[in-house]
């Protein structure tokens, strides 16, 4: 267990012996967050908001987006198996059904269920940053972003180069990726392939994934026209991932697909941004590989969207407002064709006041589904400039999520789902402090979400089928801290990143004594990262995890990684879990004890 009375005499001497130093000024504060129809940059935004940026992603030693994700605290990332190829995002103890990704702007919920979210997880390679809004997001995004949302930006623009990499490792881990980036006279083109496969960790544990995307950025007479597309196909044994863990047969293949299309519009004081896009998902689950006449689901989800984001400023200050239109179609041989119609509507004015050190922005959203009718939720956030670089700020809102159709229409021998499902609901607030300096960022947060209609799947006798019911209340509070300090040693750039969260939830006991859902948030986590440079081409990174969930569970995870670059070439060793922890993440699926994955990338320019 970690000791926390240690752990705070640890971060207040780093805290007070931060020197301020030119050298090491970050760039973050400059960062214009786009999770805002209006343009606020980092340091002056009044929401807890956690940038990962490409620096970042490169010090890693993540050789994906879900292990990324891992190294942020207050984010909740349960694998089943390696890699993500399979893993549910949480935030703040909420459900993989409250959680929104999006890829440039645009929504990657999925109709049939939440488990498929991080299917469209993104390669690192073509990632510029990533924007983790935590809190209630309902208003900013609609629908699924119950306890926040994560937001990818995809890079636009770069060098011409080409890119080839290979790596491999433990488990017979292989993987192959090209990247390309070309620019022309009006045009910009990045293109990605990648294929990673293994024989798995344990039996059953195989898995085979390929990925494909294109980023195209074409200058029309000075208006940019941005097409991005991308496929991910994934196969995988899935040895106890789902029903029990004596289910040790099961298999799915996922495919993974979003095409959109967007443009930006100044009109004087006036900012238009458009999009159209479609995304689909086909999801096919064996309960027996060996079988696959037995027990067989087929979905397919296809959402078919536009929407409209813009500003104006104005007197008051700068008025944020937008709109979204969705056709949502479902096909699949156990929870049948269905199809819904999602319109929201966004307003948000923000005012300043006293030189500009006091910010203030009521927000609205207005949401129609046709078979959910209109759901109308507001919000606020606030903050004051205490000092140049000390800001305090708050926010609440009221937010929801409308049911799956895993949730309406699911039927096998033990579950039922229930057409009669009511949207879940919740109110959350928090209140927030942030200092900036040149070498120090630091936060402290203070969180809490009263939800209501909770959807839990439940019985009065051993003998019956579990149904789908809204019968949770739930109160979840809690605390983030972070601080991130950067220094030079022997001229070379060092950096120390802390994060710690607490989560209480408080459940309302059942009347019924059969419930499937288990509230196991991360009660305790910690994440420590140490990212060194020593020698002129050599750099590594040090990454401590420690887990405690609300069942009693917990557990410490050390991973390592060294880069070696020289002039074209980057070789790479990444030890995951390297004391060799004994742990699971979600469905007492065992994960893997340590393995190491060997890289070797080669730069044309």
């Amino acid at each position: 267990m970690i000791n926390k009375p240690l752990l705070l005499l640890f971060l207040i001497p780093v805290f007070l012996t931060a020197q301020e130093n030119p050298e090491t000024q970050e760039q973050l504060n400059e960062v214009v967050v786009s999770a805002n129809r209006i343009d606020i940059p980092f340091s002056e935004d009044s929401r807890t908001i956690t940038v990962i940026t490409a620096e970042d992603i490169k010090a890693s030693p993540a050789s994906s987006l879900v292990k990324l994700l891992q190294e942020t605290t207050g984010l909740d990332i349960r694998q089943r198996g390696t890699d993500g190829m399979q893993a549910d995002l949480y935030i703040r103890g909420g459900g993989f059904d409250q959680t929104l990704l999006l890829i440039d702007g645009i929504k990657m919920d999925d109709s049939q269920t939440g488990h498929h979210t991080l299917n469209a997880a993104l390669p690192l390679e073509v990632i510029e940053r990533i924007e983790i809004i935590k809190g209630p997001a309902a208003r900013v995004y609609g629908q699924n972003a119950f306890t926040g949302a994560v937001n990818i930006i995809t890079k636009k623009k770069s060098n011409n180069h080409l890119s080839v990499g290979l790596q491999g490792g433990s488990y017979e881990q292989l993987g192959a990726s090209v990247t390309a980036n070309s620019n022309f006279k009006n045009s910009n083109h990045l293109v990605h392939y990648s294929r990673n496969a293994s024989e798995g960790y344990r039996h059953n544990t195989d898995y085979d994934n390929q990925n494909y995307f294109l980023k195209s950025v074409f200058n029309t007479e000075n208006r940019p026209i941005e097409l991005l597309a991308s496929f991910s196909e994934r196969k995988f044994g899935a040895n106890g991932f789902y029903a029990t863990p004596a289910a040790t047969e099961q298999y799915e293949e996922t495919q993974t697909s979003v095409v959109g299309l967007s443009t930006k519009y100044q009109i004087n004081k006036l900012t238009l941004s458009p999009q159209i896009y479609w995304r689909r998902n086909q999801d096919l689950y064996l309960y027996n590989r060996q079988n696959p006449t037995g027990y067989r689901n087929l979905h397919i989800s296809n959402k078919i969207g536009a929407q409209i984001n813009g500003s104006y400023t104005s007197n008051l200050g700068i008025t944020g407002f937008g709109a979204s239109f969705d056709k949502v179609y479902m096909s699949s041989n156990n929870l049948g064709n269905h199809s819904r119609v999602m319109t929201t509507w966004f307003l948000e004015q923000r005012f300043k006041f006293l030189n500009e050190r006091i910010d203030f922005t009521p927000g609205v959203a207005l949401a129609y589904y046709s078979d959910f009718k209109f759901h109308f939720f507001p919000g606020i956030d606030a903050g004051i400039d205490i000092t140049d670089n000390f800001r305090m700020y708050a926010n609440a809102g009221y937010t929801y999520r409308i049911p799956t159709y895993t949730d309406l229409y699911y039927s096998d021998p033990n579950t039922l789902g229930n057409d009669q499902l009511k949207p879940e609901e919740a109110i959350a607030e928090e209140i927030g402090f942030k200092f900036n300096s040149t070498k120090v960022r630091a936060t402290l947060v203070f969180f809490n979400r009263d939800s209501k209609n909770l959807i839990d799947f439940v019985k009065n006798t051993e003998e019956e089928s579990y149904q789908a019911t809204n019968i949770r209340s739930l109160n979840t509070k809690g605390l983030e801290a972070s601080i991130d300090y950067s220094f030079n040693l022997a001229n070379k750039k060092q950096s120390i990143n802390l994060g710690y969260t607490y989560i209480d939830d408080e459940v309302k006991e059942l009347a019924l004594p059969f419930s499937r859902y288990s509230i196991n948030s991360l009660k305790h986590q910690f994440v420590a990262n140490f990212k060194s440079r020593f020698f002129k081409n050599f750099s590594q990174t040090i990454l401590f995890k420690y887990a405690a969930r609300t069942e009693g569970d917990d557990y410490n995870i050390v991973d390592v990684s060294l880069n070696y670059q020289q002039q074209q070439f980057e070789f790479s060793v990444t030890g995951n879990n390297i004391f060799n922890t004994e742990y699971s993440e979600a469905n007492l699926v065992p994960m893997p004890k340590g393995n190491v994955l060997f890289g070797v990338s080669y730069k044309f320019e």
